[in-house]
């Protein structure tokens, strides 16, 4: 893969010009984005996958969920619908893709989940509804430049900085580096847990924000037990299983694993995977299978019970949580 993403560098230049120019329209007005008189906040990356949006945007819905009446919009990357959908219990990953799914799963009495490819048109849906949403989530909607958002937040991984990386397809950046300059906050994600000050001063002198922009840290952290559909496990119960999983990267979850001393073999797959019956008839051959939240919404439904999957929940922490807080409602209140 890396032999073809080196091949493929005479087009970098071409992507490169391409995402700049249109970058370029928006900020100089030529292409417009739409406003809005009430909170809207975009969490999103700009590399490809695996930058840690979902925890971040629960973790968002947790901050604000008892000041607002929240919803979260999404594209609902990999469902089988098109337009704007308003996740009800009739819903599944497939209706509504499985990042909106597992939030609606979460959060279903206390907030709205909804997904449209338009994003413009999905604020305009909720904002009708009886119960209108105060507060809206834009989940992975950095690139979406029609919607001009209240806040931008960018995620950026401690092991990929974006300041080291170039665009697609040599690199992972879906546009080039400058445009972390439209976000007002910036978290690194996936950090060890015990980052010295030294460390996050180093990574903050590489990032080079600007004077508007504030950097956090933020880290995983897996529960001590995995969930199934109708009991539970610790991790010392685990003895021999099999780890499915089918997001962009697996390694901290595989290293976290290995750590705790677990035997497992893993069945791995590309992010956003479809599984097939085929698939899933394989899976269900195993003994024991532990997967992420993300797969398990998409492998658990109503014609597909496995009886012996479990998933290990995630939660992340961030450093100057307080800060991070004050600022988060000082930008949403502005």
């Amino acid at each position: 893969m890396k032999c073809i993403r080196i091949l493929l560098f005479p087009i970098v230049p071409f992507y490169y010009g391409v995402t700049w120019l249109r970058n370029v329209l928006y900020d100089l007005g030529i292409k417009t984005a739409k406003t809005y008189n009430f909170p809207t906040i975009c969490v999103g990356n700009i590399s490809a996958g695996g930058t840690g949006k979902t925890p971040m945007v629960e973790y968002l819905i947790r901050l604000l969920k008892t000041d607002f009446n929240v919803a979260t919009l999404s594209r609902g990357y990999g469902r089988r619908t098109k337009g704007f959908i308003l996740a009800s219990h009739r819903s599944s990953a497939e209706t509504i893709g499985d990042e909106p799914f597992q939030f609606f799963t979460k959060f279903k009495d206390t907030i709205q989940v909804a997904v449209d490819e338009n994003r413009q048109r999905g604020i305009s849906k909720l904002r009708a509804l009886k119960n209108q949403p105060t507060l809206i989530v834009l989940d992975d909607a950095f690139q979406h430049r029609k919607v001009a958002a209240k806040l931008n937040i960018l995620l950026s991984t401690y092991s990929n900085l974006y300041c080291n990386d170039m665009v697609l397809p040599t690199g992972n950046l879906r546009e080039p580096r400058q445009g972390a300059r439209r976000a007002q906050i910036i978290i690194v994600t996936k950090c060890p847990k015990h980052l010295s000050s030294e460390q996050k001063n180093s990574i903050v002198a590489k990032l080079k924000p600007k004077a508007f922009q504030e950097v956090f840290f933020s880290s995983i952290s897996y529960a001590c037990k995995v969930i199934g559909y109708a009991n539970s496990l610790t991790l010392n119960e685990l003895k021999e299983f099999t780890l499915v999983t089918g997001i962009a990267n697996a390694k901290p979850l595989v290293d976290f694993l290995e750590m705790k001393g677990l035997h497992f073999k893993h069945l791995k797959f590309s992010d956003h995977h479809v599984f097939s019956k085929n698939d899933i008839n394989t899976i269900a051959k195993h003994k024991l299978i532990i997967t992420t939240e993300k797969d398990y919404v998409r492998l658990i439904t109503k014609d597909r019970l496995i009886k012996n999957l479990y998933y290990l929940p995630i939660s992340i922490t961030i450093d100057r949580s307080t800060d991070f807080k004050t600022l988060l409602m000082s930008k949403i209140k502005a």
